[in-house]
């Protein structure tokens, strides 16, 4: 009978804003800390620029903020992390305008705590400051404006033009550009191929571009230009020469853990889909969402990351999914039945392993030893 009280008073909207004022102030204080140490992929990333061999794929942001620097001889950590924070606080503002008037209930919450969901930022600090929130950006601003009937054909142009700049900030784009085509359907319930087109055209020729003739990360005087402008990088992008692919093959042992936490991704999405109208159609999108995302994994090492970017973008795009209410803080109460315990497990699974962006794809180093084992064993140390 007590839980029963406890759960009737249990606002599971407000959860989700706590849920995401952490994650935010998490990620910027992470972001701000690896700037200011020169991190050699979290900072330097963005500073991959044109300036050393000409052409090359993510060398726009580079060029951009060395010019800035020469207009307003501010240190390129400033800058970046300035960037940085207003792409990043951004993006949580635009998703908790998105699901604010949303009646979300326990399974939707279960997935922002997915280990590669909001919960993924606070499990690998690694996932701050990256590009993709850029993607995540647009993509809450599409969803969020598709969301209240205001997607004009100027808007869905200005989403396409955006997206060209984007795909040259950072090429995994083009592995996430089906979502884009999802969210129209979900909104309309009706295929648009053609319209789905001018979407995978703004990505899909940059990418062309930069394959036939991008140059490579590092032309070699990467490192000597950034030490001119005062960044120091001893690790990172710019000393980046592994084969990938070998890198999988030789490692292969510990990317195999991915298929566990995958497993697990695949059947908290089954079960969600168990309660949504027209399931078997939605199952195939994401499927194929997925599928197309594939050669990504073949070329790159960051399985965890790849994954950790997919949930996100369904997060987003099941908001478009949940009905609409008056009130910002509705939800549906929560009722003791099999449902519930079968979402309760979900969770805590979720909360207790950890998906590394890249080797481990699995561990049990989730957020609940985070919280409360981590800081013994340190004390211990001490």
């Amino acid at each position: 009978m007590i839980p029963n009280k406890f759960l009737a008073f249990f606002n599971i909207k407000v959860c989700i804003y706590f849920l995401i004022a952490v994650t935010a102030i998490y990620t910027l204080v992470f972001t701000y800390y690896y700037n200011f140490k020169d991190d050699g992929y979290i900072l330097a990333d963005w500073l991959i620029n044109y300036q050393d061999g000409g052409f090359k794929r993510r060398g726009l942001s580079g060029s951009f903020f060395f010019l800035l620097q020469d207009i307003t001889g501010l240190r390129l950590n400033y800058l970046v992390y300035f960037f940085q924070f207003i792409i990043i606080s951004c993006f949580f503002w635009f998703y908790t305008k998105l699901i604010c008037y949303k009646v979300t209930d326990l399974l939707y919450l279960s997935l922002l705590l997915s280990a590669v969901g909001f919960v993924g930022l606070l499990n690998t600090v690694t996932y701050v400051g990256k590009k993709e929130f850029i993607l995540f950006l647009i993509f809450t601003w599409f969803v969020y404006v598709l969301d209240r009937d205001k997607l004009s054909k100027y808007k869905e142009y200005a989403v396409c033009g955006v997206l060209v700049i984007t795909t040259l900030l950072h090429e995994a784009v083009l592995f996430y550009i089906p979502y884009f085509a999802i969210a129209l359907y979900f909104k309309t319930g009706k295929f648009q191929f053609k319209r789905y087109l001018k979407y995978f055209l703004s990505v899909g020729i940059p990418c062309l571009l930069l394959f036939f003739f991008g140059k490579n990360i590092n032309e070699g005087k990467s490192l000597e230009i950034l030490s001119a402008r005062g960044v120091h990088p001893v690790y990172g992008i710019f000393y980046w020469n592994i084969n990938e692919k070998d890198y999988i093959k030789e490692h292969i042992s510990e990317y195999f853990l991915y298929f566990i936490s995958l497993s697990f991704s695949i059947f908290h999405l089954y079960y969600y889909l168990k309660f949504l109208k027209g399931r078997k159609v939605i199952s195939i999108l994401l499927i194929g969402a997925f599928l197309f995302s594939l050669p990504l994994f073949y070329l790159a090492i960051d399985w965890g990351r790849w994954m950790y970017i997919h949930m996100m973008m369904i997060i987003i795009v099941f908001a478009l999914l949940l009905k609409t209410e008056r009130s910002a803080y509705v939800f549906e109460p929560i009722l003791i039945n099999r449902k519930f315990y079968i979402v309760l497990c979900i969770i805590i699974s979720s909360l207790i392993y950890r998906v590394e962006m890249s080797g481990k794809g699995f561990t049990f180093e989730g957020i609940l030893y985070r919280v409360f084992i981590a800081p013994v064993e340190l004390l211990n140390k001490m």
